[in-house]
């Protein structure tokens, strides 16, 4: 952790880095909180900007240049640029005023980054996955917000609705005090509104697995598509979530060698206790899906099984039946046989005058019959 945490928590007790090049002039009058949450109209993707002295807003600046030069003038001050899906142009700028490394503004240009904290020189760049679950569709919609954290500035960048920062602004120019402790203390608030913004998230998903168990025993054949689906939407919460245990624990490391404010490293503690919290429920989502997909599959393939069975069932009787149907087939084949060949009248034909030619064929008909019908019940045909 850099030197960061030391100059960032005392920049009330001294002038900060960018404070050798500003002039000394008399503090704008305070202004009122901004309530914005879409990009000002001269401000191009600029949704709030303010400078903060004391804790309290002092000025509300119109465009970046404007905020450059109040944040230059005003000693012992510190800014807060919120922008929505900027351009590389905004980016560039903020770069250039603030010594951003190139890395983390194209990460921040690109977006569709993993939550991480890094550390360039004097500034903290932080990576953040908003989450929210939305009832109507039973899905959980992904945000996303980029952080950058100087001595004496924040700049947030969102690529989503989700987080709202205007209710964090709100929260924070409300507590002068959390405000006074420095840009860490605008950092954290961004990360708290983040991880309570998960605990909705959770309480949607355990209700769509508990309806999942529900229709897992009642046999509905769409469930194995819900359980994928809602495995998808576990996984992404949970690559979201994981990585904060890292991000607060290294954050935490510097406590005791920064000299971080004790209130603010309670506040963090107990934004690491949520974040823990969330990720063992997260982490236990995950196995009992898995569970249930494989008791899913169990139930199904009982139930192929099953009507397996009834088929082999039904089968085996259908033969049954063609066997008798066979068996007397071929029991009437015989007399119809002999009695067709002895009913062709021809002239001459054996045994067609002999006296005892009719007796003869009823008892060859009566005999074939009586040993065909022997034969087949022997083999249980008949």
């Amino acid at each position: 952790m850099s030197d960061l945490r030391t100059r960032t928590l005392r920049a009330f007790s001294r002038t900060p880095i960018r404070a050798a090049a500003r002039r000394t002039v008399a503090e704008p009058a305070e202004q009122p909180i901004r309530d914005t949450t879409t990009p000002k109209p001269n401000g191009h993707s600029v949704v709030d900007s303010a400078i903060y002295c004391d804790g309290r807003r002092v000025a509300s600046p119109e465009s970046l240049a404007e905020t450059y030069r109040v944040l230059h003038d005003a000693p012992r001050s510190l800014a807060w640029i919120g922008l929505y899906r900027p351009d590389r142009r905004e980016l560039a700028s903020l770069a250039q005023e603030f010594d951003l490394h190139e890395l983390a503004v194209e990460d921040a240009i690109q977006a569709h980054q993993r939550p991480k904290l890094e550390r360039y020189g004097d500034t903290l760049f932080v990576v953040l996955k908003a989450a929210r679950y939305r009832d109507a569709t039973e899905q959980v919609e992904f945000g996303e917000v980029h952080v950058f954290v100087g001595p004496d500035f924040v700049v947030t960048v969102r690529h989503a609705e989700a987080p709202n920062l205007a209710a964090v602004r709100r929260r924070v120019e409300r507590d002068p005090e959390l405000l006074g402790r420095g840009t860490e203390a605008v950092l954290y608030a961004i990360m708290d509104k983040v991880v309570d913004g998960y605990a909705p998230v959770v309480a949607g998903l355990e209700n769509d697995i508990d309806e999942i168990e529900t229709e897992v025993f009642r046999g509905d054949p769409k469930v194995s598509r819900r359980i994928y689906e809602l495995s998808r939407e576990v996984i992404e919460f949970q690559r979201a979530t994981r990585p904060l245990v890292g991000m607060l624990e290294a954050l935490r490391g510097g406590f005791e060698k920064y000299g971080v404010d004790e209130e603010l490293q309670r506040s963090l503690r107990d934004v690491a206790d949520h974040v823990t919290e969330v990720v063992e429920k997260v982490d236990g989502f995950r196995e009992l899906l898995r569970d249930i997909l494989t008791v899913n599959a169990t139930l199904v393939a009982q139930q192929q099984n099953e009507e397996m069975k009834s088929l082999a069932i039904a089968s085996s009787e259908q033969n049954e039946e063609v066997k008798r149907i066979s068996a007397w087939a071929a029991i009437l084949f015989a007399p119809t046989l002999i009695g067709t060949v002895y009913g062709m009248n021809f002239d001459h034909m054996p045994e067609l005058h002999w006296q005892y030619g009719y007796p003869f064929a009823i008892g060859l008909m009566a005999l074939v019959c009586g040993g065909l019908h022997q034969i087949f019940k022997r083999r249980g045909w008949l």
